[in-house]
């Protein structure tokens, strides 16, 4: 999948892409079919730089349902001949999500459309796990002969059939398939149930990988040929050497660690860093200073997985190199760091977004030492970061952040983010947005009462709209 175009923050297309509540509330005063348009170019076009933590649909549905639009383009989407060619699922998923969730809202049409996708369409599996959260058993059992059509008769057909079936993400139609009362349907669901059962136990009796008895040595073999093959395998090596290695082996993982081969060196730093090992934090600079890229990248992540005081003192050390570990550095401090640290988080805070942009992975955790250490100074790059990403993820961090160093959050983004298309974002805004905003009162009292909504949020929004509050 290509990384989406992101159109500038001050659009309407902009703002429905990253999810922003401030999209919902234009969208709401905007020309009906230019709201439309936004909104299906967002749904047919997945904006989501990483789908498996930033969530969009029940943002897209809520709006599709607030402007009636109709799913005209939706189902073209699905059934373009694209739908045949490309198979890969981030075409359709939050197009069938959306589905998904129109379909709990009550929209027949959209349970239809659901229904039709996975009898015929590429991605059946997602819709087919869409319906199993909302259809009833009428309609889940008339899927059972188009599905099971997908994987012809003999053995190489049966044995697709038993991965699906143990890998599907919702079993209720399966267990509704193997308890049909016809015969061609049951008896191929049960056998291939059967069969993924006794799959899984083979995989469990004869795991890949180390063995009781294994020495150092051949744990950092076993690690090298991961690297060789393309897989890290450096953090269960790390793992495997906590079993298998005594006191007297120190030396040889220490030697490792500065001078193997890079599954070695990553595996043993790793293995150094969560034993707190006194030595750790010169070889994890030296790695810095002389190792490839993989063996860079194993340092950094090791030097931030300690915990000690000798780590965070390092780290006031180390914040000002122009270097990945500089980085880390940061990191180090905003996780751990005292008001002391509060400038050098700061001073990272605003060299990433110079050098990276307001999407940088490292402001992941520099925001949330931004709050955490409650640096007022923060605000400014806080506020334009919240406006700025692409990540929902990472607006919601920001939402958080702001709410501990921004006196203005309240009235000012707290009261967009009760739109927001992440739940954790709406929960801070239900927590603190002012209720002297009469939208903030009408919001609360919808979100309490929508039963789409996040149990999280919703014991939120009762803190605030309780009959012993004045929200109400």
């Amino acid at each position: 999948m290509f990384d989406p175009v992101i159109a500038p923050s001050g659009t309407l297309l902009g703002l429905l892409q990253r999810g922003r509540g401030d999209g919902t509330l234009h969208a709401l005063t905007a020309p009906r079919a230019e709201a439309l348009a936004a909104l299906d170019h967002c749904v047919l076009s997945d904006p989501r730089h990483d789908w498996q933590v930033e969530n969009r649909s029940l943002y897209y549905a809520r709006l599709h349902l607030d402007l009636n639009g109709r799913l005209d383009a939706i189902e073209a989407h699905l059934f373009d001949a694209a739908d045949v060619l490309d198979t890969d699922e981030s075409r359709t998923g939050l197009a069938l999500a959306v589905l998904g969730h129109l379909a709990s809202y009550g929209r027949r049409d959209a349970l239809e459309l659901l229904r039709r996708y996975a009898a015929r369409g590429s991605n059946w599996a997602w819709a087919l796990d869409e319906l199993a959260l909302r259809d009833d058993d009428a309609g889940l059992r008339a899927l059972a002969v188009p599905v099971l059509a997908r994987f012809p008769a003999g053995p190489e057909g049966e044995a697709e059939l038993a991965a699906v079936v143990r890998d599907s993400f919702e079993p209720r139609p399966w267990r509704l398939w193997a308890e049909d009362p016809r015969a061609s349907v049951s008896t191929r669901v049960r056998a291939a149930q059967e069969a993924g059962s006794f799959d899984r136990w083979q995989r469990q009796m004869r795991p890949p990988g180390p063995r009781p008895g294994w020495s150092v040595r051949a744990v950092f073999e076993w690690a090298q040929q991961g690297v060789e093959r393309g897989a890290a395998l450096h953090v269960p090596a790390a793992r495997c050497l906590t079993a298998v290695a005594g006191p007297e082996d120190r030396p040889e993982i220490v030697e490792a660690a500065r001078t193997g081969d890079d599954g070695a060196r990553c595996t043993a730093l790793r293995y150094l860093a969560d034993s707190n090992d006194p030595g750790t934090l010169d070889l994890v600079e030296a790695a810095q200073d002389s190792g490839s890229r993989l063996v860079v990248d194993a340092a950094v992540d090791a030097f931030e997985r300690m915990h000690t005081a000798a780590a965070v003192q390092r780290a006031r050390g180390w914040v000002h190199r122009p270097d990945a570990l500089g980085e880390a550095a940061g990191r180090v401090l905003a996780c751990r760091g005292g008001a002391q640290d509060s400038e050098l988080v700061l001073d990272a805070l605003r060299e990433a977004v110079r050098g990276e942009g307001p999407d940088a992975q490292t402001l992941w955790t520099l925001v949330d030492g931004a709050g955490r250490l409650g640096i007022a100074g923060a605000a400014p790059v806080l506020r334009h970061i919240y406006r700025e990403t692409a990540s929902s993820h990472l607006r919601g961090r920001a939402a958080r952040a702001l709410a501990a160093t921004d006196p203005s959050f309240p009235a000012g983004f707290a009261v967009e983010c009760l739109w927001d298309c992440e739940e954790t974002t709406r929960e801070v805004a239900a927590r603190h947005a002012e209720t002297g905003d009469a939208r903030v009162v009408e919001r609360l009292r919808r979100l309490a009462a929508d039963p789409a909504e996040e149990a999280d949020v919703q014991s939120a929004v009762r803190s605030r709209i309780g009959p012993d509050t004045s929200a109400v």
